[in-house]
């Protein structure tokens, strides 16, 4: 509503009934610039210009039309008149200056609310869309319900001395942004209880009626929409649309805090306390489906979460690394439980849960790039690596996925620890990976041969060459005996072997 001035009305246009467009839950509204073509084209004595036709014979004076909505009463029921158009004149009109052509050119409509023959106000609205809509209104239902109307009627009375009933008195708006909702709010003033015609609109279209209401002052209308929102579903991007709504009307009585409390709370917990229960939570879990959807699920959040933050997601690494050492502690546990007894199913399946718990661990803490700890931790697990070897491969094999996963990482620069603790890795848990080696191809369905080869060997190519050495060595006497029972490290051998025979005679040449 960039511009609004009044004027008379002229009591003598002729009007012509149009289609109107009423919505399935009763709401009339204005005909879109689609329809209005539509319509249009449908009837050529519509269009101005029509030089080639014959104007229509007479006929009796049009009625005004009334349309009733499911929801109010015939005598609250809009009426919806076009203006008359170049079709109606004679043939050949006379030739009118550029103002009055772009004026011709828009589709005029005429709405009539309530009992339109006591309406003393019109207002007109010029839309962005080129349409041009008129509106037979009652004074004392526009002052009642909205202030922006009743400041405006108030002056138009005072310039056209009146005595404050302006009669006969037009406002005009121009640059009308949605001349649509424009109508159906001003509709709104007639219904008692403006809630219940909200009923079955969708989110984007009340928002729509909540900013025209809240530019008109219609403070009744804006707290209707504002009790719809709290109480609907927000799907989709309409959260985002609600909450920029609504934000800059926190300063006015509008009771917005409801709707805000539904994505802020005053006594909100710590994240760091809530995401140590869902963890707490997986962890524990005892039903095998249930558990492995939940953990993929916050892994895909907590990595979304760390996008949406450029890598400064606030997640604890205390809590992560407190979960780790419990599952650790709980692994050693049942490793001396089955060493000390026969075979177990039950012990076997509570290795294997373990193992997947630390896995998955492992991820959020690549995720949230805090895992070089992680490996140090693992190296010096010298008495699970001992009770390794002890139990059943059957049972133990998982326990080397936590290995190759490391040794992944490095290779992909997913970590970063020390030269120590690289050496301290391979030294420790490379015997039992190879071990466990036959059973992890057969067994596992995410164990990827080639990505776990590569990891081995870029892990052992950081190493000072005189490590590389003994480690490649110590690697071939037992590739040698177990073929593809045992990593395959020839792209690293052959880098370690032009660092040791090639590249020293090609510097002395130089």
């Amino acid at each position: 509503m960039e511009e609004t001035r009044a004027k008379r009305v002229d009591a003598s246009a002729r009007m012509r009934a149009v289609p109107i467009a009423v919505t399935p839950e009763g709401f009339w509204c204005c005909p879109s610039p689609a329809a209005l073509h539509k319509s249009l084209k449908n009837n050529p004595h519509h269009h101005g210009g029509g030089g080639n036709h014959k104007p229509p014979p007479p006929t009796p004076p049009p009625q005004q039309h009334k349309t009733t909505t499911p929801s109010a009463p015939p005598s609250r029921a809009p009426s919806v008149l076009s203006e008359p158009v170049a079709g109606d004149a004679p043939d050949e009109p006379p030739p009118q200056p550029a103002a009055a052509e772009a004026e011709a050119e828009r589709h005029k409509i005429c709405v009539g609310f309530g009992q339109p023959e006591t309406s003393d106000v019109t207002v007109v609205l010029y839309g962005k869309e080129g349409i041009a809509v008129r509106m037979s209104v009652h004074g004392d239902v526009l002052r009642r319900s909205s202030a922006f109307f009743a400041e405006k009627l108030s002056s138009s009375s005072s310039s056209s001395g009146s005595g404050g009933h302006g009669h006969g008195s037009c406002l005009e708006i121009h640059d009308c942004d949605d001349a649509e909702i424009y109508v159906e709010t001003v509709g709104l003033m007639y219904c008692d209880e403006a809630k219940h015609k909200l009923l079955k609109q969708n989110v984007s279209r009340v928002l729509r009626i909540m900013k025209v209401a809240e530019s008109l002052g219609f403070h009744a209308c804006v707290k209707s929409c504002m009790d719809y929102l709290e109480a609907v579903p927000w799907v989709g991007e309409e959260e985002d649309n609600v909450v920029s709504s609504i934000r800059h009307l926190q300063s006015k009585a509008y009771g917005v805090s409801p709707l805000l409390k539904r994505i802020t709370s005053d006594n909100l917990k710590s994240p760091t306390d809530t995401l140590a229960l869902i963890m707490e939570m997986v962890l524990k879990s005892t039903d095998d489906r249930a558990r492995r959807e939940m953990k993929a699920l916050v892994l895909n959040l907590l990595k979304d979460s760390n996008h949406c933050t450029d890598g400064s997601s606030d997640i604890s690494s205390e809590l992560l690394y407190s979960s780790c050492q419990g599952c650790l502690d709980r692994l050693r546990l049942l490793f001396s439980e089955a060493t000390g007894q026969e075979f177990s199913v039950e012990l076997t399946r509570q290795i294997t849960l373990e193992t997947d718990n630390l896995l998955w661990l492992v991820e959020i803490l690549v995720n949230q790039r805090i895992c070089d700890d992680f490996v140090a931790l693992w190296a010096n697990q010298s008495e699970i690596e001992e009770l390794h070897g002890k139990l059943p491969v059957a049972s133990r094999h998982t326990v080397s996925c936590i290995t190759a996963r490391l040794f992944v990482g490095i290779g992909r620069g997913e970590m970063l620890p020390s030269k120590n603790t690289r050496l301290l890795l391979l030294q420790v848990w490379l015997q039992p990976l190879i071990d466990d080696y036959s059973w992890l191809q057969c067994s596992c369905r995410s164990f990827d041969r080639k990505l776990v080869e590569e990891g081995i060997g870029q892990t052992i190519l950081t190493l000072p060459l005189e490590d590389q050495r003994s480690m490649l060595l110590a690697w071939l006497g037992r590739f040698l005996k177990l073929g593809d029972n045992c990593p395959n490290l020839q792209r690293a051998f052959e880098v370690w072997w032009r660092r040791t025979f090639v590249r020293p005679y090609v510097s002395q040449a130089r």
